[in-house]
């Protein structure tokens, strides 16, 4: 019968089996740690990195928006979380505050 199949041997109670516990729990706090170090972080400091931006914004700031919008800080509103945005002359949109991914430095618009 043993031709094809080969003898399976019980192991004996050695201590093999003694440490598994505790590798795991190690195991589990290294990954623990390269999660807090490589993922959550760095994401923790570019929340708090944008919402100093956005409570910084004042009238006359050149803002880029998400979608891609470069304009001038027209009116900010300290109540509600909107600022008016003037793309032109002629052309004032209101967006969220938080839409507004970069501040630039002045003089941009007119460089564009």
């Amino acid at each position: 019968m043993s031709l094809f199949i080969s003898n399976a041997y019980a192991q004996s109670a050695g201590g093999s089996a003694q440490g598994g516990g505790l590798e795991m729990l190690i195991m589990l706090g290294v990954f623990g740690l390269i999660f807090y170090f490589l993922l959550y972080r760095p994401q923790a400091k570019r929340v708090k990195e944008h919402k100093a931006l956005v409570s910084s914004l004042g009238k006359g700031d050149e803002v880029l928006t998400q979608g891609g919008l470069v304009g001038r800080v027209t009116k900010v509103s300290d109540e509600k979380d909107f600022i008016e945005i003037a793309l032109n002359d002629a052309t004032n949109i209101v967006v969220q505050k938080t839409a507004v991914s970069a501040v630039l430095p002045k003089g941009t618009m007119k460089s564009i």
